[in-house]
């Protein structure tokens, strides 16, 4: 068969092919929907009695030439480096951009697989992923450049004096600053 004509099986088998849960997933939240195999003696779904779950066989797997594929027919590749992306085969293969990799490394992958007509899976259009990631990272660095600003003026503003702030205080106060003082240099000159 054609290649084609497998996807588009693929495709058909697919679209028939339920979600697996674990038996009684739906009634406890706490067995969780992750797939095991029943086992029970009197198990109905063990025994694939009409009205239970499906449980997974051999009749939904894809045909053995497109297995692993997506639905144009290449084979997914993971993508951490420009090194990754040179690897990919065009005709049989497809990058996936990992989720840890950050903005800037992203754009400039994306600007090479443009450049060479490599497919990448998680982004569909090139151009408006460019330009919006282009606007986040001026947007950052506006903030960036705000928060300097910020640090700056409270460094070049006017200090408090000690002397404004003895003038506030009381008689009272006053000597307590100066026995706190006075005590600081014993220890010091204690130790």
């Amino acid at each position: 068969m054609e290649k084609e004509s497998l996807l588009k099986l693929k495709k058909k088998i697919k679209a028939k092919k339920p979600n697996f849960f674990r038996q009684d997933a739906h009634k406890k939240a706490e067995i969780g929907k992750k797939w095991r195999r029943p086992r029970g003696l009197q198990s109905k779904m063990r025994l694939k009695l009409k009205g239970y779950r499906k449980s997974p066989s051999k009749g939904y797997k894809s045909p053995a030439l497109v297995r692993g594929t997506n639905l144009t027919g290449l084979l997914p590749v993971m993508v951490y480096s420009k090194r990754d992306l040179e690897k990919i085969d065009i005709k049989k293969e497809a990058g996936i951009i990992a989720k840890t990799i950050g903005l800037r490394k992203k754009i400039e992958l994306v600007n090479y697989a443009k450049e060479k007509g490599i497919k990448i899976l998680n982004i569909k259009d090139f151009d408006q992923f460019l330009t919006k990631a282009n606007e986040r990272l001026k947007g950052r660095k506006e903030r960036k450049e705000k928060r300097k600003e910020k640090k700056e003026k409270k460094k070049t503003a006017k200090p408090k004096k000690k002397e404004d702030l003895s003038e506030k205080l009381t008689e009272e106060e006053k000597k307590e600053q100066k026995k706190k003082e006075q005590d600081k240099l014993l220890i010091k000159k204690e130790s």
